[in-house]
């Protein structure tokens, strides 16, 4: 079945100014502070409140970014909000989402979006009922580095991508999160929690699968955790840890993609193109930024100058280093989307393909056999340098690292 973009209708409910669209959170755990911190370098959205099953948590945020803290019924019923953010566990996305919606409100989803095609398209349906707007991470894509790549595979310069690999590899979680149990859970694993990044930039790259097929196990079937403070504590898996896929895509294309979290290195390129004239590598799709390389025929591997894209800039400082994080791109996008009267980059029809794409993964793994995909969209639109200074308050390049 095919769930191509509309042109979408005027949007409701619409900005109180006409400029800005108010923004509710629901899930107060540690990705909300990204979106917090880095929501005001954004035109078209303004954080207003902030709500968790949790009220404690809900209130530590407001307090912490000059929110309200509010019951999720309240955040739902409250006109003052337009968009609500849901940033609460995977397994409860499609609940939370329906529920947003069914109050009138336009959402945006943390990845992955849904766990299953039915789930998204009954999101679907209640959307287009109710004329809201539905939107999903990751955004990374729309980070300098990926639209660098973007821009260099429209205009030909490696030729038609015919073939390529991914690689989204290591030792997972157990060794740094205080609380790993729900990443070796349906729902979860490689495929649906770091494979969003890979899959959406694939099909923002290339476009959509046609087909797929792919091999699943799991080394353990359990794990100890090494980080504090429940370190020795062993917690048992329940969804495949190494999947290594192979995706057809209708342009002609085949990648292959291995998702593993039973590997302690690895020497791979997170994403390598290869095209008819040449061969483009890509940084990681879980960052904005990073470096991008280009061969031309058989000629050495040469390292492009940085994009001057302002979602290229180093803003955020961790102890690595500097890293490009704007993190709400695609939030945003979606707000000046509404008020524009255009479709968003981040929308329903590429998510809903995505996940597709990562549950026929593991249903092929499982099965032994080929996944033909139901569902297709179009390829975001590029996002270029003046598309992206025009959703910013101002350009970062002119802002403190943070």
């Amino acid at each position: 079945m095919a769930d191509k973009q509309k042109a979408p209708k005027a949007a409701k409910p619409g900005a109180r100014n006409g400029k800005v669209l108010g923004v509710g959170v629901i899930g107060a755990g540690n990705i909300s502070t990204a979106y917090f911190r880095l929501a005001p370098l954004f035109r078209g959205v303004e954080m207003r409140a902030c709500a968790d099953i949790n009220m404690a948590a809900a209130q530590a945020q407001a307090e912490t970014f000059g929110l309200r803290a509010l019951s999720v019924d309240e955040l739902l019923a409250d006109p003052d909000i337009d968009i609500v953010v849901n940033l609460t566990i995977p397994a409860v996305h499609y609940e939370v989402s329906k529920k947003i919606l069914d109050a009138g409100k336009h959402v945006y989803s943390e990845k992955p979006f849904v766990l299953s095609v039915e789930e998204g398209l009954d999101l679907k349906k209640r959307a287009e009922a109710g004329n809201l707007r539905v939107g999903s991470a990751p955004d990374t894509y729309l980070g300098g580095a990926h639209q660098q790549v973007r821009a260099l595979i429209d205009s030909g310069a490696v030729g038609k991508i015919t073939s390529g690999t991914a690689f989204v590899m290591s030792h997972g979680m157990e060794h740094w999160h205080p609380n790993p149990d729900f990443f070796f859970q349906p729902g979860a694993g490689p495929v649906l929690d770091v494979g969003p990044y890979y899959v959406a930039n694939l099909i923002q790259l290339i476009g959509p699968v046609k087909r797929l097929a792919a091999f699943a196990t799991t080394p353990k079937t359990e794990r100890t955790i090494l980080s504090q403070p429940r370190a020795g504590e062993k917690i048992p898996v329940g969804t495949p840890t190494t999947i290594s896929g192979i995706l057809e895509f209708h342009s002609g294309a085949v990648i292959a993609l291995n998702a593993s979290w039973d590997v302690w290195s690895h020497g791979h390129a997170p994403i390598e193109l290869y095209g008819e004239d040449g061969t483009v590598f890509v940084p990681d799709p879980n960052f904005f930024g990073g470096e991008v390389s280009i061969t031309k025929g058989d000629k050495r591997v040469k390292k492009l100058p940085k994009w001057e894209h302002p979602f290229s800039v180093q803003n955020d400082r961790h102890k690595e280093g500097f890293y490009a994080n704007y993190r709400t791109a695609g939030l945003a996008d979606m707000a000046l989307a509404i008020l524009e009267g255009r479709p968003h980059r981040c929308s329903l029809e590429s998510a809903l393909h995505a996940v597709e794409v990562m549950t026929g993964l593991l249903k092929s793994g499982e099965t032994g056999q080929f996944v033909e995909l139901q569902t297709t969209c179009e390829r975001p639109a590029a996002l270029g340098v003046k598309e992206a200074e025009a959703m910013m308050v101002q350009k970062e390049g002119k802002r403190k690292a943070a």
